[in-house]
């Protein structure tokens, strides 16, 4: 947009030089927008303080940004704001972007810019929000009213409960009725939560612990949602899946998503896949039409798989409104080949007979989301003695000794792997002294153990850690260390996530990227290449001290205090 005519200038310029300059060590960057033409070192000087790396570029963004003469006047008595907040920003050039491109979606002007300058809080939010997530900045330039959402009281200052959430989404869905129609309402309801939990993370208004455990509680809340939308569709084409009990009685066979990995842990990322198995009742018998419904019977095997691929796709389809969340299969049975649905009592037969130590990992996590919460449990108890084995049954010693071999084996091909990409040093889940480090190190201690030691059981990394340390697996100081690392690789990976909503886990190569990542940590902008230097240097302290974990317990197992420690309180507790 071109610079304001002579007479434009004289005119705003005298209502925006009666404020002066909004920093006194800062030159007012009004004439930005109200002079007829300054020469380029000007423009580079007075953008010069805002870290702009392509001041031209800037510039261009700024003149786009005011619009017509009346808004024009409104963004110039603010625009020192604007720029300071934009400076604190990871990227201030891509926040200009996002700005521009926010007021190109319908936004009034001249409204917006009276109601951010009587809230400087979301004029800096918003200056936040697209500085540092691209991902973010989209979702309100699709829907610039999330803005006044945003604005809200409380919807910031602390996070829905999950009843909360489901009453919302609840009441949402009580409007809509055909089936394609409430799955995009899961999906707009997905991407403005998200917006919430994202926005909380980045001003630091909830911890890791607080933000893993919204991301866990919206998945939940969509999971069941979508799968109550799924069941009510395939009920009334099929019928109630039925079948005998031990008793000769016809009884109702249940369904249930169980979660694993992170989600099943109650530890989901900004950007992860959730990984689910689904689970029946039982798959003998057939469907029975609903009283006054018409519907063909088919078996109840068939029923269930109908019931996993119409989650999966509700779950996964992408359309115009997004996706409620990515699936992944591939911790069933049999993996990528098996059947999507199984009994409880397939399960339990299938680990019996055919379960890997991994599998053992895995299950450990194992916890149903949505569905049917008896079918979930019944599940629950029949993995256990596969994860733990008993006190009259326990893991032998083969088993023992081929878990931790398994566990080294599968971590040193991802060690070759993330070589191979060189991200041996900068993969925060996968690297040296990274994310799934600590998870091997607390899962495998939990399946060794916890047939004699309940105690130490937890879903959870962080609480397993906790629970360490109560039963005197770890000392006081060293369960700190890892769940700060632990605390600050997540903190890590939800910034490199947050920016694209890739599941991304690599530290950025260039040195201009990591330092954005540093400052979206928390890290001071005022002097980048120190906060570079304090971002890199604490990255190593604290995969230096998982790694040194992981090597005792794996590579030198008879040396690790870890598992001394736990092999005695497991023979005070009747090991023999």
């Amino acid at each position: 947009m071109p610079r304001l005519s002579s007479s434009h200038r004289k005119s705003l310029a005298a209502g925006v030089g009666s404020r002066g300059a909004r920093r006194s060590d800062l030159a007012d960057p009004a004439p930005l927008l109200l002079a007829t033409s300054l020469p380029p070192a000007t423009v580079a000087a007075l953008l010069a303080p805002y870290g702009f790396a392509d001041p031209k570029r800037a510039d261009e963004n700024i003149q786009l940004l005011a619009g017509e003469p009346r808004s024009r006047e409104r963004l110039a008595r603010m625009l020192s704001e604007l720029l300071a907040a934009v400076a604190e920003t990871a990227d201030p050039d891509q926040a200009l972007n996002h700005w521009e491109r926010f007021l190109q979606a319908g936004v009034n002007r001249a409204q917006l810019f009276d109601y951010l300058a009587g809230s400087p809080r979301m004029l800096a939010l918003l200056c936040r929000i697209f500085g540092n997530s691209d991902s973010m900045a989209q979702t309100l330039i699709r829907d610039p009213l999330l803005v006044y959402w945003l604005a809200e009281a409380q919807v910031l200052t602390r996070g829905p409960s999950r009843l909360a959430l489901e009453r919302a989404l609840r009441a949402i869905l009580e409007n809509v009725t055909a089936v394609e129609l409430k799955l995009e309402a899961l999906r707009r309801f997905r991407r403005r939560e998200m917006l919430r939990i994202g926005v909380r993370d980045l001003l630091r208004l909830a911890d890791v612990r607080e933000t893993t455990a919204a991301l866990s509680d919206l998945a939940g809340v969509l999971i069941q949602a979508a799968y109550e939308i799924v069941a009510a569709d395939l009920r009334a084409r099929y019928g109630v899946p039925m079948y005998r009990d031990d008793r000769g009685r016809l009884v109702e066979s249940g369904f249930a998503v169980v979660a694993m990995g992170k989600l099943g842990g109650g530890e989901l990322n900004f950007s992860s896949d959730v990984d689910l198995i689904y689970v029946s009742g039982s798959e003998d018998g057939e469907t029975r039409p609903w009283p006054s419904v018409r519907a063909r019977s088919i078996p109840n095997e068939e029923y269930f798989e109908y019931v996993a691929r119409a989650l999966t796709r509700a779950l996964t389809d992408i359309t115009q409104e997004g996706y409620v969340f990515r699936v992944d299969l591939r911790l069933r049975p049999e993996g990528t080949v098996g059947r999507l649905a199984r009994s409880v009592a397939g399960y339990a037969d299938y680990y019996r007979a055919h379960g890997q130590g991994w599998e053992r990992l895995a299950c450990l996590k194992a916890w149903p989301v949505a569905g049917s919460l008896p079918v979930g449990r019944a599940f629950l108890r029949a993995v256990k003695p596969f994860v733990f084995g008993s006190r009259s049954r326990p893991l032998d010693s083969r088993t023992v000794s081929g878990l931790v071999q398994e566990v080294r084996a599968i971590k040193d091909m991802i060690d070759d792997k993330m070589a191979s990409r060189g991200q041996e040093r900068r993969n925060v889940k996968l690297g040296t002294g990274g994310i799934r480090e600590i998870e091997f190190i607390v899962q495998a201690v939990q399946v060794l153990y916890g047939a004699w030691l309940p105690g130490i059981r937890d879903r959870s990394t962080l609480g397993a850690l906790a629970r360490f340390r109560r039963r005197g697996l770890l000392s006081t100081r060293d369960q700190a260390a890892l769940a700060q690392a632990y605390l600050f690789l997540r903190d890590v990976e939800h910034k490199l996530q947050m920016v694209h909503d890739l599941q991304t886990h690599a530290l950025p190569d260039s040195p201009e990227d990591l330092t954005r990542c540093a400052i979206r940590l928390g890290y001071s902008p005022g002097d980048r290449p120190a906060a570079t230097n304090r971002f890199a240097a604490d990255y190593r302290r604290h995969t230096t001290v998982v790694h040194r974990f992981f090597k005792s317990l794996f590579h030198a197992p008879d040396r690790s205090a870890l598992l001394r420690a736990a092999q005695r309180k497991a023979m005070r507790a009747g090991r023999v």
